[in-house]
C-alpha cells in the first residue's frame, strides 16, 4: 500500500460522488458537496467510510437533492457517513464541537458551488485562528482523555494506529495546531511518519478484511510479510517506532503551545531573551539551548549538562540542540568525570520530567553517546502481559518511580542508576537478571562509580526480583526464608535499596504488580531481614575513627572570635577548612556564607578540637580566595549580612524533607539525620534552627548524593550530653519547619 493507492481510492470515490451529484437536478449556486475528515485529506484506507457533507446556504432549500443524492452511493456498496448542513448550522457546530471544527479544517470541494466551499474554508480557518487561545486548552484536554483510554501506540499490547497516542489522530491534531499560527511543528519526520503509518493502516485493513485501526496479536505475522520484514517482532518494532516518533513530536508541540498560552514564549521575536541555566546552557521560550559561550567540541559533558538541566527544571530539551551535541561533542572519557556522573544521576532523579528529555535524547540519536547499550532493549516488547510498556519505556518509568523514593535510601544515586540498568539484560540470551548484572557493572564502572558502588549496583540488578518473588512464595517469618535473602543481599544499605527498587519496578510495570497485598508481604520480609542484620551488627563493636588534629591559626589562637580559613585545591574542586572559637551557630554562619557565595558543597564534616570548632567543606568550585571568604564570613558573624531570609527562598524541594532522630546511633550525643533536595543553604537552615534552641552541633557529616543531600548532625546540650527525648523531638520539629519554609519558588544560587 502507498500514497499512490490512497490517491487512486480517493479519486475513485470523488468520481462516484460527483457522478451522483450530477445525476440530481440541484441548484447551481448556494449548495455544495464537500469531503471532510480523512476523506477530505485524501487518506482513504481500503475499508474507510466516505465522509461527506451537503452544505447549503441559509436561503437555499436542498429539497429533493438532500434525499436522493445518497442512493447511488449506497447502491455502489460504499460505507457512507453523510449529513446535510446549512451554512449557519455548520458555523454554529464548529464553534461548539471541537470534533466538527477539526473535521471541517480538512474540507475539500467535490461538486456544486465551489465558491460556497471556498467561503466556508476561509471562514472556519479564520475563526480557528481567532479563537485558538480559547479552544486549545479544550483540545489538549480532549487529546489527553483519548490517550488515557487508548494508551500509547508504541507500548500498547493491541495498538490502535489511529486513536492511540502517537497515532494518526495525533498527526491530524498537530496539523490543526500549526494552522493556528501560534506554534511551528514543521518537521520532515512528521509527514514521513504520518505517511508510513497510513501505509500500516492500509495493510491492517487488508489483513483484517474490514475497517479496523487496532492491530490484534494474530495480525503481526501477515503484517510482517506485507511490510517485507523478517519477523513479527521486526514488524512490531517498525510500527512502534513510528508511533514513538509521532508521540514525541506531539508532546514537544504541546509543550510549545503551553508556553505560548502561558505567555512564556512569544512567536516572532527577533532577539529572544536567553536565560543562563548552567555553563554553556540557557533557556529560551521554554526550551533548553546552547548559549554560544561554549563550543560543543570543547566540552564532552555539555550534552549531559543540557539534558540534566532540562529534566530538573521540567523544560523542553531542544531537539535541534540535542542533535547538534550528539554530532559535535567529543566522547566522554572512560571513566566519566564526577560532574558527568552527577549530571546523569540528577537527570534520572528528576521525576516525570525525565520522560520527555529521555525521548528527545533517544529520537535525536544523542542517547547512543551516553548509553550505547540502550539499543539492545530499545522498543523490546515484554514477554509478561503484566507489563504495560516496552522494556525501554518501562526502564524510564522505573527511574521516575524511584525518584519518588529517594528519601528512603542513603544512596539515591545508586538507586536511580540501578533503576536505569535493572532490565538491561533483556536484550541478551538467558535469564535477564543474571545476564544484566555484568553489563550493569561494566556500565557503572564506565560512569565512574568506585568498586564498592559498582558491586552494589550489580547486586541490585542481579537480585531485583528477589524480594517480590520470595515474599509471595515463601513464609516471611521463617528464618530459612530470611537466611535465603541475606545470603544474596548482605547489608542494610543494599537491602533498603533493593526494597525501593522492587517497589519502583513493580509500580512501573502496572498497578496490579504492586498491590497492597504484595506490598505488605515485601515489607514484612524486609522487616524480618533488617531485624536479623541489626542483631548480627550488635554482636560486633567497630572502633570509632578519631577526627584529625589541625593547627589553629595564630589570629584565632590569640582571639577565638576571629576566623581562620584555608583553601586547598582538590582533583574536582577545593577543600575549605575553617577554624574558629567554638560556639553555637558557627556552622550556620559558615554554611550561610558558602551558600550566599553560590559555592556548591559536595561533602562536609565538622568536629570540636578543644575550645575550637573545626570544619572542612569539599566544594566543586575552583580558585577560591580565602581572604574573600573570610571577609564574607566575618560580615555574617558581625550581622552585616543576613542570610537566613535569602536562603529560605531557595529552589523548591520536589519531595518532603525527611528529618529523623536516630537514638541508636550514639550514646554521647543525639543524632539527627536529614535527607532533602540538594539546594543552597540546607546546612545553614538546619544549624540556625538548632542554634535558636541553644543546641550545640558537636559534629556534622554532610554528603551530596546526586539530587539528595544526606546530612547527619550530632547534637548536645551546652555543657551536657545527649538531648532528652522531648528536646530531640523539639529539635526535629524546628529543623523540619525551617526546611519547609525554605521550600520556596525562586532561586538564590
Amino acid at each position: 500500500m502507498s500514497a499512490v493507492e490512497r490517491a487512486e481510492r480517493t479519486q475513485a470515490a470523488d468520481t462516484l460522488c460527483r457522478d451522483a451529484y450530477a445525476a440530481q437536478d440541484g441548484p447551481e449556486t448556494g449548495i455544495a458537496l464537500i469531503a471532510v475528515g480523512g476523506y477530505g485529506r485524501g487518506e482513504l484506507a481500503p475499508h474507510s467510510d466516505i465522509d461527506v457533507v451537503l452544505l447549503h446556504a441559509d436561503d437555499v432549500d436542498p429539497g429533493v437533492l438532500a434525499e436522493q443524492l445518497w442512493y447511488p452511493l449506497w447502491d455502489a456498496c460504499h460505507r457512507l457517513d453523510h449529513s446535510v448542513r446549512s451554512w449557519s448550522g455548520v458555523l454554529e457546530m464548529a464553534q461548539t464541537d471541537l470534533r466538527v471544527a477539526l473535521g471541517m479544517l480538512d474540507a475539500r470541494h467535490l461538486a456544486g458551488d465551489p465558491n460556497l466551499t471556498l467561503r466556508l474554508r476561509t471562514t472556519l480557518l479564520a475563526a480557528w485562528r481567532r479563537d485558538a487561545r480559547r479552544r486549545l486548552p479544550e483540545l489538549q484536554k480532549m487529546t489527553d482523555q483519548r490517550h488515557e483510554v487508548t494508551g500509547e501506540l508504541a507500548h500498547s499490547s493491541v495498538p490502535d494506529v489511529k486513536e492511540a497516542e502517537g497515532g494518526l489522530r495525533d498527526a491530524t491534531v498537530l496539523k490543526a495546531l500549526v494552522a493556528t499560527w501560534l506554534v511551528d511543528a514543521s518537521n520532515p519526520d512528521l509527514e514521513r511518519s504520518r505517511q508510513a503509518l497510513l501505509d500500516v493502516r492500509d495493510l491492517v485493513h487488508q489483513v483484517a478484511g474490514r475497517a479496523t485501526d487496532r492491530i490484534a496479536p494474530e495480525h503481526w505475522e501477515p503484517l510482517a510479510e506485507l511490510l517485507q520484514v523478517a519477523s513479527p517482532m521486526e514488524a512490531q518494532a517498525q510500527v512502534r517506532e513510528l508511533g514513538r516518533r509521532l508521540a514525541h513530536l506531539s508532546r514537544l508541540t504541546w509543550r510549545r503551545v503551553e508556553a505560548v498560552l502561558s505567555g512564556t514564549a512569544v512567536r516572532g521575536t527577533r532577539r529572544p531573551h536567553l536565560v543562563s541555566l548552567a555553563r554553556g546552557v540557557a533557556e529560551v521560550r521554554g526550551e533548553v539551548v546552547l548559549d554560544g559561550r561554549v563550543a560543543p567540541a570543547d566540552d564532552p559533558i555539555l550534552l549531559l549538562r543540557a539534558a540534566s538541566v532540562a529534566a530538573q527544571r521540567d523544560l523542553v530539551l531542544s531537539p535541534v540542540t540535542a542533535a547538534r551535541l550528539a554530532r559535535e561533542c567529543p566522547p566522554l572519557p572512560d571513566p566519566w568525570p564526577a560532574e558527568a556522573r552527577d549530571l546523569l544521576v540528577r537527570m534520572l532523579a528528576a521525576g516525570p520530567a525525565l520522560r520527555a528529555v529521555w525521548e528527545t535524547l533517544d529520537e535525536t540519536g544523542a542517547l547512543a553517546r551516553v548509553l550505547p547499550e540502550w539499543e539492545q532493549i530499545r522498543l523490546l516488547p515484554h514477554a509478561s502481559a503484566i507489563h504495560r510498556f516496552t522494556v525501554d519505556r518501562h526502564v524510564v518509568e522505573t527511574c521516575i518511580e524511584a525518584s519518588g523514593l529517594i528519601r528512603r535510601v542513603a544512596r539515591p544515586d545508586v538507586l536511580v542508576v540501578a533503576a536505569l540498568l535493572h532490565d538491561i539484560g533483556k536484550g541478551e540470551l538467558g535469564e535477564h537478571c543474571q545476564a544484566g548484572a555484568p553489563i550493569a557493572r561494566r556500565i557503572a564502572t564506565r560512569i565512574g562509580f568506585d568498586e564498592v558502588e559498582v558491586e552494589l549496583i550489580g547486586t541490585l540488578v542481579r537480585w531485583h526480583l528477589l524480594l517480590g518473588d520470595v515474599a509471595t512464595s515463601r513464609d516471611p517469618d521463617d528464618p530459612a526464608t530470611v537466611a535465603m535473602v541475606l545470603d544474596k543481599v548482605q547489608s542494610q544499605e543494599a537491602l533498603e535499596l533493593l526494597a525501593a527498587l522492587t517497589q519502583a519496578d513493580s509500580l512501573a510495570a502496572s498497578a496490579k504488580a504492586w498491590s497492597s497485598w504484595r506490598a505488605a508481604l515485601v515489607h514484612q520480609l524486609l522487616t524480618r531481614c533488617q531485624q536479623t542484620l541489626r542483631a548480627r551488627a550488635a554482636e560486633t563493636t567497630l572502633p570509632r575513627a578519631l577526627p584529625p588534629l589541625v593547627d589553629v591559626p595564630d589570629a584565632v589562637w590569640r582571639d577565638p572570635r576571629q576566623v581562620g580559613i584555608e583553601v586547598t585545591p582538590t582533583e574536582d574542586g577545593s577543600r575549605v577548612r575553617v577554624v574558629s572559637g567554638d560556639r553555637v551557630g558557627l556552622l550556620a554562619d559558615i554554611a550561610g556564607m558558602l551558600a550566599v557565595q553560590r559555592i556548591a558543597v559536595r561533602a562536609a564534616k565538622a568536629w570540636p578540637q578543644d575550645e575550637y570548632g573545626v570544619s572542612e567543606w569539599f566544594t566543586a568550585a575552583e580558585d577560591l580566595d580565602a581572604r574573600i571568604l573570610r571577609e564574607r564570613l566575618q560580615a555574617i558573624v558581625d550581622g552585616r549580612i543576613e542570610v537566613s531570609d535569602r536562603l529560605r527562598r531557595a529552589l523548591p524541594d520536589r519531595l518532603q524533607p525527611s528529618v529523623a532522630v536516630r537514638p541508636e546511633a550514639s550514646t554521647s550525643a543525639t543524632v539527627l539525620e536529614i535527607r532533602t533536595e540538594d539546594r543552597p543553604g540546607v546546612v545553614h537552615l538546619v544549624c540556625a534552627a538548632l542554634a535558636e534552641l541553644g543546641i550545640s552541633v558537636r559534629s556534622a557529616h554532610v554528603a551530596t548524593l546526586g539530587p539528595q543531600a544526606v546530612d547527619v548532625f550530632y547534637m548536645q546540650e551546652l555543657g551536657a550530653g545527649a538531648l532528652s527525648d522531648s528536646r530531640a523531638a523539639e529539635a526535629a520539629h524546628a529543623v523540619r519547619a525551617a526546611l519547609d519554609v525554605g521550600r520556596g519558588a525562586s532561586a538564590v544560587g
